[in-house]
Order: C-alpha cells, then sequence, then structure tokens
C-alpha cells in the first residue's frame, strides 16, 4: 500500500519562544512548559515521554513511559531492570527523552546519563501504586515472549496469593533518573521558521543558545 501523505501540514501559530525570554536552566523553563501542558485540558497525560535506547543488537529503540518525578537532578521513571530497555540502559546508559505537546505545539528534547534510583525511594513509589499495578510488576516477566493465557494464570495466582498481605517490591524493578547535558526547548511557528532554544551543560554551567530550525 502506498499513500502520498504530503496533504498533512498545519501552520503552527499559538507562542514564540525567545532567547531572552526562557530561564536560566533547563530546569525551570521545563517546569514552566510542564505547568501549562498540565493546565491544557485537552492534554491527558503531560507526564508520557518517548525513552530512546541502544538496544544490544545495535539498533536504537523508543517507546512512552511516563514521568513520575523531576528535579535538578533530573527525570525520574520506573521500570522493570530486567526488560529490553533494562538491559539496553545497563549495556549503554546514554539515552534519548522527549515530549510532545501538540496542543501547544511544543516540544521538549533531553540527552542524558541514566543512572538507578535509590531503593528507598523506589520503595516509597512502588508502595503507593494501586495493589493492581504492583501485582504487575511481579506477573510480568518484562519483554520476554510470552501468552495472554499465561499471564492472565499468572495474575490468577498472585491475587489469591496477595490477598491479604501487603506486596513487597521486587528487586528487579525500580526508579531510573536521567541526568541530562542537553535540553532543547522546541515552538513551533509559521512557515517552519521554528524556535529551538537548546541548554548544553558545559563545566557544571548551562549555556543557552539559538538553533536554527
Amino acid at each position: 500500500m502506498n499513500r502520498d501523505l504530503h496533504h498533512h501540514r498545519d501552520s503552527y501559530e499559538k507562542g514564540e519562544l525567545l532567547l531572552e525570554n526562557t530561564a536560566s536552566n533547563p530546569f525551570e523553563q521545563f517546569s514552566l512548559w510542564f505547568q501549562e501542558a498540565e493546565n491544557e485540558s485537552s492534554i491527558k497525560e503531560a507526564n508520557a515521554m518517548t525513552l530512546a535506547t541502544l538496544g544490544e543488537d545495535g539498533f536504537p529503540k523508543s517507546r512512552v513511559v511516563l514521568l513520575k518525578a523531576f528535579s535538578k537532578e533530573g527525570f525520574v521513571f520506573y521500570t522493570n531492570y530486567n526488560s529490553e530497555k533494562g538491559k539496553s540502559i545497563t549495556a549503554h546508559p546514554k539515552v534519548g527523552l522527549s515530549f510532545f505537546w501538540p496542543a501547544l505545539e511544543r516540544q521538549v528534547i533531553i540527552k542524558g546519563t541514566v543512572t538507578k534510583l535509590e531503593t528507598t525511594l523506589s520503595d516509597t513509589y512502588f508502595n503507593a501504586r494501586p495493589k493492581g499495578s504492583q501485582l504487575g510488576a511481579l506477573v510480568s516477566n518484562q519483554s520476554e515472549k510470552t501468552s495472554r493465557e499465561a499471564l492472565e494464570k499468572r495474575m490468577t495466582t498472585f491475587l489469591e496469593e496477595y490477598k491479604n498481605k501487603d506486596i513487597e517490591r521486587p528487586k528487579h524493578w525500580g526508579g531510573y533518573t536521567v541526568s541530562p547535558n542537553f535540553v532543547e526547548f522546541w515552538q513551533g511557528r509559521p512557515s517552519r521558521l521554528h524556535d529551538r532554544i537548546c541548554y548544553e551543560l558545559k563545566d557544571n554551567n548551562w549555556i543557552k543558545n539559538r538553533l536554527a530550525p
């Protein structure tokens, strides 16, 4: 099947991003943009982000995960350490993150290095999850080949086993922090002359520049 998609074309006219109007560091700028994305009613999950890793097979792979915290230390998400992305991170801890908020005609693109979150913080988050999500971390051997029937059978077994007791965080599941060294803020503009302001970490200082679209 061949389809020509050249007619899919929008003019981005909702905002502008000027170098002199951005924050002094990317964390403050991200906080401002994230708050606006949260407040935009048409954006269902403002914290949905694409995580790109380099696989053990040498191919890059991207998937959507959920941002669960951010600070000047970095951007936090949780997953199975034994999953495909967990193994990729162990082998190649340099990753990419991106957020796309089409309702605001904005993107944020991040490059950084991953480290495991402290176990106490992973415990705290895991204990705050709904029980079904806790069980899901036990049931799924993430990224391994399986069947729907096998998953549902394991869920039934664990539901019975943990019916009247708390679930401890499995050691193979927890958080990662992505500490950035590059953050780009992209604002759509008319005629494809988009605004791109990037922050690069050099000698522990954030340097701002405008990039050509």
